[in-house]
C-alpha cells in the first residue's frame, strides 16, 4: 500500500519501518519477524481508526485520490462481458460518458458511466471526466434503448461536473442535463445510480435520478465542489475545508439525510489499495438492489421514485406561540 495523503503519514511512516525490515529478506531475524507482525498489526489498527473518523475535507481527498478505481476499472472487474456504445446521433461521441450493454453473472444491464483519466493522455481523451452535452444526450440514447428492450440502467457517478465551456452552453448543456433529468424521473425500468468518487453538480445528478442511489463509503455528492462553494461563500479557495465540512457531502452524512439510500463499505483504506474487493462489493450492491427493485411493479416503482424526490428538502412551518 502507498499512503501518501497529509494525514495519512503516520501510516506512512509504519509502512517504511515494515518494508525496511521486510527488505532483509532470509536475514531477518526471530525478533525482527516478531516485529513485523506487531507494525503491520499497528498499522491495520490505526489505519482503521484514522479511516472510521474522517473529515469531509479528508474524505474529498480520498475521493480525488489519483489511484482511486474509475467506472472503466469496476468494469472490467465486474462485467462477464461489456459492449460499448457510442455517440449521441447528432453530434459527436463524448469519452466522458462510457455506456453500454454489459453482462453480470448472465444478468443484462445497461451501464452508464462517468470516466475519468490517469494519465494527462487520458484526461484530455476522458476530458477527465466532465461531460458535453451531447454526453448527456448519448447516456439518454441508451437509456431509452434499455427502456425499449426492459433492461434495468446502472449508473456509475464520478465526476466534478458538467463542463462549463462556451461552447457546450451553445450546444444546450442546461437543456441536455434537464432532459437526462426529466426521462430519469419516467424510465419505465429499475434503476440504480452508485457514486464511486466525486458527485459533482448537475453532471452527478443528471445521471443520478434512480430508484436508488448508493454511495462508496469515502465517495462524496455535492452540489459543487468545496471549492467552488468557498469562492462563492467567502470569496476565496482557501476556505474549501471549512465548506467541506458545512456542505455534508460525505456517504454517512447523506444517508442520514435520507439523501442516499445506502453506502458501500470499502476495504481498508479506501478502494485505491484494493480494487477487487472494492469492485466485488459494487457488484454485490448491484445484484442485491435490482433483485428487490425487480420485485416491484412498474407502475408502483415509477409513483415510489416520484415520491421519492419530491420529499427530498421537504420543510415544516413552525409558528410562535401566543
Amino acid at each position: 500500500m502507498a499512503y501518501d495523503l497529509e494525514f495519512e503519514k503516520p501510516l506512512a511512516e509504519l509502512e517504511k519501518k515494515i518494508s525496511g525490515l521486510q527488505k532483509k529478506g532470509d536475514r531477518l531475524k526471530p525478533d525482527e519477524h516478531s516485529q513485523i507482525q506487531d507494525l503491520e498489526r499497528d498499522l491495520r489498527h490505526r489505519t482503521e481508526e484514522i479511516y472510521r473518523n474522517l473529515t469531509a475535507w479528508q474524505t474529498v481527498q480520498v475521493a480525488r485520490h489519483k489511484d482511486r478505481p474509475h467506472s472503466l476499472d469496476y468494469l472490467n472487474a465486474i462485467c462477464d462481458d461489456f459492449f460499448e456504445l457510442c455517440g449521441d446521433r447528432a453530434f459527436s461521441d463524448d469519452h466522458a460518458i462510457l455506456g453500454g450493454l454489459a453482462q453480470v453473472d448472465g444478468e443484462t444491464l445497461m451501464l452508464v458511466c462517468h470516466q475519468k483519466g490517469r494519465t494527462m493522455k487520458e484526461k484530455q481523451h476522458y476530458n477527465n471526466g466532465m461531460p458535453h452535452p451531447e454526453g448527456f444526450r448519448k447516456a439518454e440514447r441508451l437509456m431509452r434503448q434499455a427502456e425499449k428492450f426492459g433492461i434495468p440502467v446502472v449508473t456509475l457517478i464520478d465526476t466534478q461536473g458538467a463542463f462549463p465551456g462556451l461552447e457546450d452552453e451553445e450546444r444546450g448543456q442546461s437543456e441536455a442535463i434537464a432532459s437526462s433529468l426529466y426521462l430519469m424521473s419516467r424510465l419505465r425500468v429499475p434503476t440504480l445510480s452508485i457514486v464511486v468518487g466525486e458527485g459533482g453538480s448537475g453532471g452527478a445528478l443528471a445521471l443520478g435520478v434512480t430508484d436508488r442511489i448508493l454511495m462508496l463509503e469515502y465517495s462524496i455528492y455535492t452540489v459543487t465542489s468545496p471549492e467552488s462553494a468557498a469562492s462563492i461563500t467567502w470569496r476565496s479557495t482557501s476556505f474549501a475545508q471549512q465548506a467541506a465540512d458545512a456542505m455534508r457531502i460525505s456517504g454517512r452524512e447523506l444517508k442520514a439525510l435520507g439523501l442516499v439510500d445506502d453506502v458501500i463499505a470499502e476495504p481498508l483504506g479506501g478502494a485505491h489499495h484494493n480494487t477487487r474487493v472494492a469492485a466485488e462489493s459494487v457488484k454485490k450492491a448491484i445484484q442485491h438492489n435490482l433483485a428487490e427493485l425487480k420485485q416491484v411493479p412498474l407502475d408502483k416503482l415509477l409513483e415510489q421514485r416520484y415520491q421519492k424526490y419530491r420529499s427530498i428538502g421537504q420543510f415544516t412551518w413552525a409558528t410562535e406561540n401566543t
